[in-house]
């Protein structure tokens, strides 16, 4: 019940108002209900013509009832008639606006939204109105670096780029105060959540920060997306920028990456090292170069592994003697 009256409370425009929820009630409960529609706007150039021919008739006729007057004759028609047409003429005139490629008038006639004028060029529309810029071009920019801590509970250092755009010119104007800002600061706050979700680094992990960029950035741009929906905004793509474990814990981390590559790197050698050993074994007993009892042959593998695995060179002893003397 309580939940169908917050929906129906957000349904309310902002100028019926209504009571506070008392309670969370999300993006549905937002109190500006307004979506954009089409301002009526004809081409410009007709009305520019038909005011400069108005105001140069109705100031032609103002300056000959001047003149008129000042020779004693009646020239107060001639004035009131020149008034008359110069004053809607200026009203014509104002009616008129500029629109760039890839800019938005958005029309209100004292105070009450009339639509949006997305058609560039020189538009003319409602008399009377004031009309709001809006760009519509695609928008980017980075987010501040934010020192966030990870699954893991290690603090890293995070930022993002957010290529957006307006969708909704009315509710970019009228939904939220300041859309630019209001973008700035929930792309932060989802940088945020999804940096804390997922660990940095973690081979026992199906997605990391630092493994996982593709998928971390489409988790990211769809929290963003969710978030600035409300404002008539909408994401193009958001995309990892900078990312690294923060100053206080970036020289221990990078020790533990050290030693992990160190242990793989040894991996890897002894078990070349003890492939190589088996098929030299294999091999001297394929073609009976040596007969090898499992003391000499300990030898041997013994004598190869620590040539194989060594970091320097190794520096042979001939052995003249017998193996059992």
């Amino acid at each position: 019940m309580d939940g169908d009256r917050a929906v129906q409370q957000g349904e309310i425009g902002e100028s019926e108002g209504g009571a506070p929820a008392g309670h969370p009630v999300g993006h549905e409960g937002t109190r500006v209900d307004v979506t954009e529609r089409q301002a009526w706007s004809v081409d410009g150039f007709a009305g520019l013509a038909v005011s400069l021919v108005a105001l140069g008739l109705g100031s032609w006729l103002a300056v000959l009832g001047i003149i008129d007057a000042d020779a004693g004759e009646g020239g107060l028609g001639l004035i009131l008639g020149g008034v008359a047409i110069v004053v809607p003429a200026l009203l014509l005139a104002a009616s008129l606006s500029i629109v760039a490629p890839g800019q938005t008038r958005v029309v209100q006639f004292f105070g009450r939204y009339v639509g949006t004028v997305r058609k560039p060029g020189l538009r003319m529309t409602v008399p009377l109105t004031t009309r709001r810029n809006v760009s519509v071009r695609v928008h980017n920019f980075e987010t501040h670096e934010l020192k966030v801590n990870d699954a893991d509970g290690n603090p890293v250092n995070i930022a993002a780029i957010v290529v957006w755009q307006v969708a909704d010119t009315a509710r970019a104007t009228f939904a939220v105060e300041d859309y630019e800002d209001f973008v700035a600061v929930q792309a932060e706050s989802a940088l945020r959540h999804v940096a804390m979700s997922h660990p940095y680094d973690n081979a026992a992990t199906e997605v990391t920060l630092r493994g996982d960029t593709e998928v971390i950035s489409a988790e990211l741009a769809a929290e963003v997306a969710e978030r600035i929906a409300l404002a008539g905004l909408e994401v193009i793509e958001v995309r990892i920028s900078a990312l690294a474990y923060a100053p206080e814990i970036a020289q221990a981390m990078l020790q533990r990456q050290q030693a992990s590559a160190v242990v793989a790197a040894r991996e890897t050698i002894v078990e070349g090292a003890v492939g190589m050993v088996e098929s030299a074994l294999a091999q001297l007993e394929q073609k009976d170069i040596v007969e090898l009892d499992p003391e000499r042959k300990a030898a041997m593998v013994s004598n190869l592994l620590t040539v194989l695995c060594s970091e320097r060179g190794t520096t042979p002893v001939v052995n003249t003697g017998s193996l059992y003397t």
